[in-house]
């Protein structure tokens, strides 16, 4: 990937030579390149920060007792096990503005007095797409959480019981605590997932209208394979793995990793 940002290539796969720091160059030099990395921050940072919180909502309604628990528990699996692609396609036909059950339920519910193509107005399109990314992220990241949950033992519950702890107070000075190190690889995960998540995205909006619902991600593709510049799409993957590793690394020394592993 660094080879090939320093390198004259041809829409063919042939190298010219090498490119020196020209492919670099000519990427800050694009307008779009702005919006798209601010555009993917925001896409990483909603999805993930809702994601979490969604998760530890329901991984706590997965660790709790109650009658059709295991198939509750399958059935959250689903939307994981299905293809992200196929997911992302019928979130786009039911969001189509003639014939999509989204407009049509909210029709006869009267929210809307016409239909709404939702994923050709950006803002719109952005805050579906960051929907459907969050329904794919919850299964695994609640089974993470389940799995953090059920590596507390049940005697530090009991010995907060008798000490008279409330419910909110043992969640939030025991469970919580508790589950640092299943939310810190959760959020690692989905924070490199999302970050370079492309059948979502491409699937519904193609990073369209022009490059107003583009990540990074879609940006290198769309580099590569529209405008023919290989070379300048291998410099944006090299800035988006950048990206990431900042975002990580800064994550790590917020949440203070290395006390985990003391």
């Amino acid at each position: 990937m660094v080879r090939t940002s320093l390198q004259d290539i041809t829409s063919s796969g042939v190298t010219l030579g090498y490119n020196g720091t020209t492919n670099y160059t000519d990427l800050f030099d694009e307008d779009d390149l702005v919006p798209v990395v601010l555009r993917t921050l925001l896409w990483v940072g909603g999805i993930v920060v809702i994601t979490m919180t969604l998760s530890l909502a329901l991984g706590q309604l997965l660790n709790a007792r109650f009658p059709g628990r295991r198939v509750v528990r399958w059935a959250v699996v689903v939307p994981w096990a299905a293809s992200v692609l196929m997911t992302a396609l019928i979130w786009k036909w039911m969001l189509d503005n003639y014939s999509g059950l989204v407009n049509r339920v909210l029709l006869d519910l009267h929210l809307i007095d016409e239909p709404v193509n939702w994923l050709a107005h950006p803002g719109q399109a952005m805050l579906w797409m960051m929907w459907v990314a969050v329904f794919v992220s919850l299964p695994f990241t609640s089974f993470v959480i389940l799995a953090g949950l059920q590596t507390i033992p049940e005697d530090v519950y009991e010995a907060a019981r008798v000490d008279g702890a409330s419910a909110i107070r043992t969640y939030f000075g025991i469970t919580l605590p508790l589950l640092r190190p299943a939310i810190l690889i959760a959020s690692i995960i989905n924070v490199i997932n999302v970050f370079n998540s492309f059948p979502i995205i491409w699937a519904m909006t193609a990073g369209g209208p022009g490059n107003d619902t583009d990540t990074t991600t879609t940006f290198m593709y769309k580099l590569a394979f529209y405008d023919q510049h290989v070379g300048e799409s291998g410099a944006m993957a090299v800035v988006n793995f950048a990206l990431i590793l900042v975002m990580v690394l800064f994550y790590l020394r917020a949440a203070r990793w290395r006390e985990e592993v003391r």
